[in-house]
């Protein structure tokens, strides 16, 4: 009985370490399986931020989503052979769509932070804007020339962005107006529901282009942090190896310089 005992415990285990290596192995497999079943991939993006990611009307009036960041996101897709899908939310709603599962990647001018890599991947930088600006109505531009003009006074900038965090960290003696629609912001600038705006670089060049009671602020705002492709944290579908592949394509190719001129030429068209 003892001989039987120890044989039939020597072949549960050998069953256990079996099953044990075979889980391991089908959750490397389920992964690659995963990537290969892809049929499309879904784009969460904020579409209110010219030249990144915005809307225009195609010849037909029918809405069309285009910027730097769509015509990264097309490459991606192109490139896994994939229909792109776009689903547009307002910015800090991104990483939750992301968490769920509801988006497949974000590429939204977002940048890396030690809170969001908690909870999301990130890929290799593809682009790095101009550092930050601050957006003033024309004739305040020789009044706030750094924190101390601007205290007491409304700064607006975008909900879960880095730019709101401008605002809290170097402007403490202002209020933040934080908004979800970058077209909110600008158009509370405009009716003087706030006295500044924070945006990044290239977006507050275009809308002080735009609109000739708008410049630009003789404040510096920091550096610029590369923008990146989020995608969920682990990877489970796979899809950050062909991503990081894609945007080294892109960025070998100049392709970016190329999606930039093609968003400007379109930035005046873009529908609020």
């Amino acid at each position: 009985m003892k001989k039987l005992f120890g044989k039939l415990v020597a072949v549960a285990l050998v069953v256990t370490m079996m099953c044990g290596l075979v889980a391991c192995g089908s959750k490397e497999d389920t992964k690659k399986e995963d990537n290969k079943k892809l049929d499309k991939i879904v784009l969460g993006t904020s579409a209110d931020y010219p030249p990144f990611e915005f809307i225009i009307l195609d010849e037909n009036k029918k809405q069309q989503y285009v910027g730097i960041d769509v015509s990264m996101a097309q490459k991606i897709a192109d490139d896994k052979g994939v229909k792109l899908e776009v689903a547009n939310m307002n910015f800090d709603s991104l990483i939750a769509a992301l968490q769920k599962g509801e988006v497949d990647m974000v590429i939204a001018a977002m940048e890396k932070d030690g809170t969001r890599e908690k909870v999301v991947d990130f890929s290799d930088p593809y682009y790095t804007d101009l550092p930050p600006m601050m957006l003033v109505k024309a004739d305040k531009k020789d009044t706030y020339k750094d924190a101390k003009s601007l205290a007491g006074k409304t700064i607006a900038a975008q909900t879960g962005t880095t730019k709101a965090d401008i605002v809290s960290d170097s402007f403490k003696d202002s209020k933040l107006l934080a908004l979800t629609s970058v077209n909110d912001i600008v158009n509370s600038l405009a009716y003087d529901k706030c006295d500044a705006a924070i945006l990044d670089g290239a977006v507050a060049q275009q809308y002080a282009q735009e609109n000739d009671d708008m410049v630009i602020a003789e404040i510096e705002l920091g550096k610029a942090a590369p923008y990146r492709v989020a995608v969920q944290k682990g990877d489970p579908k796979g899809i950050l190896k062909d991503i990081n592949k894609s945007i080294k394509n892109a960025v070998d190719n100049k392709l970016v310089d190329q999606w930039i001129e093609d968003a400007n030429a379109k930035a005046d068209k873009a529908v609020e």
